[in-house]
């Protein structure tokens, strides 16, 4: 049987553990510096900066969906942005990714959002091919831009 719930503070250890598995199915452990303090205080505290789904089959826990409130400019609303979904190998080809979903969509729809924004890697062609499935629209004419590190240091003037 699946259960798809809120995540509560008592299921920090485990939301760390997932993105640890996530971060690792995708090949990245060794750029996730998270700690379970970070979960706590931004998902937990006073001003929560995401939400966190668990899903659970016959009693494990399958996977997580992590996700946060963004805004258009052009539909005058918000969307939520799903920033992490993710369903352990073995809970794989069940539904729960698709349920997931489904979960993290009722959730806007019910919030009065516009839809929902993601992102997939090219070569996960399991997600690729559900995300087709479920009729999103791939924006190929975009490219996702990330900056970090040094740089992002040098233009927010912390560096020279």
């Amino acid at each position: 049987m699946l259960l798809i719930r809120p995540a509560t503070v008592d299921d920090v250890r485990t939301i760390w553990t997932l993105i640890r598995e996530f971060a690792e199915y995708e090949g990245e452990l060794d750029l996730v510096e998270i700690t379970e303090a970070d979960i706590v205080r931004d998902g937990f505290g006073p001003a929560p900066k995401f939400r966190v789904l668990i899903a659970e089959g016959d009693g494990k826990i399958a996977g997580y969906a992590l996700f946060f409130e963004i805004y258009s400019t052009w539909a005058g609303r918000a969307a939520l942005f799903l920033e992490d979904l993710f369903v352990r190998a073995e809970f794989r080809g069940e539904g729960i990714g698709r349920a997931l979903m489904r979960r993290v969509a009722s959730v806007a729809h019910h919030e009065g959002c516009f839809g929902l924004r993601w992102e997939v890697r090219d070569w996960n062609e399991p997600a690729v091919k559900l995300y087709r499935e479920l009729g999103g629209k791939f924006l190929d004419d975009r490219r996702t831009v990330l900056l970090m590190g040094e740089p992002f240091k040098r233009l927010a003037g912390e560096t020279r």
